[in-house]
């Protein structure tokens, strides 16, 4: 995890530095854009500011402005594209209520339907009036506009009234064009004033004006900047707001931006242009984050894997540690039980041949011993010298004796483990009993009984206890034989507590003390460890 952390660290900080970079050059571009926006919109303006210049010019010389005149100036100026965006050039002589019926005489001159100055002044009561009398080129769209007072609009009129204080191109405030029937498009105008006379005593002759769909003014402005679907806004900033006039379709709602102050014919406005740098990461961001993340994943994935195996190494170095003291140990005791067994064989050779009158009794006697210990190792072996029960014990001692019909041997207690030398040493006495009861006691005749019982003394300390009966009557021994010997002395020993041996006359009973020991005491540890430290 540190090392995933660390690669994805430095990865974010390639990231990071990567994105800093792009934006960094997205700000400079969109400084060229907005730069180059702005010029064009000045170049724009500045355009159809000097054409009107030249047109309130030469009106002013005019002593009266008349449709040949007019048409021959708009059409001697030979509009090419750079007047693109204006709906084209409009007079709109200044006149007195006094004079509204010889204007409208004018208006309707060879006209088939007449046309009357809107509003009406009972609509808007005005003392100057600067109805539209040309508007040029003659269009079906330019026609609606024909007959309209200007000045009755106060956007409109506030605009006039600032080019005659100013003597120069001004801009109106945002209004609905005319032109545009029903429409709510946004436009503007831009008026130049025509004075008659000179001197303090001139007077105001009328305004030459160009009508501007913002929206279309914004396009051909666009369209003089090499950028291919660039966002851009137009606002009119002269108000005490921001008023939206007109924005390109490749304008969103989300992305970086600069604005720009422009003056356009003497009216503070503002472009805005947009990045087009979306807000995701960029190509080289997103390669360096994915392949980052992939390094990182691999690194920390080399080293778990790494890691699990150092760890597997280290448990199969303790299991192999632990196998070796396992080894020593079962060395150690293997050693020990040779030792213990070996004694016991050596102790019945000794009492046997003592006791023994011809070398076949000797053999008789130290063969049914050797098998007695013989059988019970194998109960050990299978048990893998762990505990055995006192159950087995018996029915491998005493079992083979009962298989004739004519005796019985009757045995059962809880069920009590024994510790493996104990367990050798009961088999002993048991092997003793049984074969001194199949030639002497219970087992002898037919109709003999033995039984074998144990209980539990104490949680340490199990009791077993054996008695014949039903058999030839019993009298004590003359003399001491191995088997007295065998049980009072070797199994007492090794079961670290007296026998108590008694020769009844209606049959031997034997009663034995055995520990009951834990296994922690004996049990060596063998098991190996989990099968993952392999």
């Amino acid at each position: 995890m540190v090392i995933f952390i660390l690669v994805m660290a430095m990865t974010v900080l390639s990231v990071f530095a990567i994105e800093r970079g792009e934006t960094q050059r997205d700000e400079a571009e969109i400084n060229r854009r907005a730069q180059a926006m702005t010029m064009a919109i000045e170049r724009r303006a500045f355009t159809s500011s000097a054409y009107l210049r030249a047109g309130a010019a030469l009106l002013t010389t005019q002593d009266e402005v008349t449709e040949d005149v007019f048409r021959r100036f708009v059409t001697e100026l030979r509009l090419d594209s750079d007047y693109r965006g204006a709906e084209g050039i409009g007079w709109a002589p200044a006149i007195n209520p006094n004079s509204l019926e010889a204007f409208e005489n004018d208006l309707n001159e060879n006209r088939i339907s007449p046309l009357t100055i809107r509003p009406t002044l009972s609509e808007t009561p005005r003392s100057l009036m600067t109805p539209i009398l040309y508007l040029l080129p003659d269009t079906a769209r330019n026609r609606r506009a024909i007959g309209f007072d200007m000045y009755s609009e106060p956007v409109r009129r506030t605009a006039m009234e600032e080019a005659v204080e100013n003597q120069r191109p001004t801009a109106s405030g945002p209004v609905v064009l005319v032109q545009e029937g029903g429409a709510e498009d946004l436009g503007f105008l831009i008026y130049m004033p025509v004075f008659e006379g000179s001197g303090a005593g001139r007077q105001i002759k009328g305004f030459i004006y160009s009508p501007f769909n913002a929206q279309q003014f914004l396009s051909s402005a666009s369209d003089l900047v090499s950028y291919e679907q660039l966002g851009v806004r137009l606002y009119d900033a002269a108000g005490l707001g921001r008023d939206l006039l007109a924005q390109t379709a490749g304008w969103q709602e989300t992305g970086a931006t600069v604005e720009r102050e422009v003056e356009l014919a003497n009216r503070e406005m503002i472009v805005v242009v947009q990045s087009d740098r979306s807000e995701t990461l960029s190509s080289m961001s997103m390669i360096t984050l994915l392949f980052g993340l992939a390094v990182a994943s691999l690194l920390m994935l080399v080293a778990r894997l790494l890691t699990q195996q150092a760890a597997e190494d280290h448990r199969s170095l303790q299991w192999f540690a632990e196998q070796n003291s396992i080894r020593n140990s079962l060395t150690r005791e293997l050693n020990h039980r040779v030792k213990n067994t070996l004694a016991n064989v050596l102790s019945i050779v000794s009492l046997t041949r003592r006791r023994a009158e011809t070398v076949e009794e000797f053999a008789n006697g130290l063969d049914g011993r050797i098998r007695a210990l013989s059988a019970t190792h194998d109960l050990l072996t299978q048990s893998e010298w762990g505990t055995t029960p006192i159950r087995s014990v018996v029915e491998v001692e005493v079992a083979p004796y009962a298989r004739d019909d004519d005796s019985e041997v009757d045995f059962g207690g809880p069920d009590v483990e024994l510790a493996p030398n104990d367990a050798l040493s009961l088999g002993l006495a048991l092997h003793e009993l049984s074969t001194n009861a199949a030639k002497y006691g219970a087992l002898s005749e037919s109709g003999g009984k033995v039984r074998v019982h144990w209980t539990n003394v104490s949680d340490t300390l199990a009791k077993v206890e054996w008695v014949e009966s039903g058999g030839p009557p019993v009298a004590a021994p003359d003399r001491r034989g191995f088997g007295m010997e065998l049980i009072e002395k070797i199994v007492a020993h090794e079961l670290r507590h007296p026998v108590d041996l008694s020769f009844e006359r209606g049959g031997v009973r034997c009663t034995l003390l055995v520990p009951i020991r834990e296994p922690s005491e004996f049990e060596l540890r063998t098991k190996r460890p989990d099968a993952r430290a392999r």
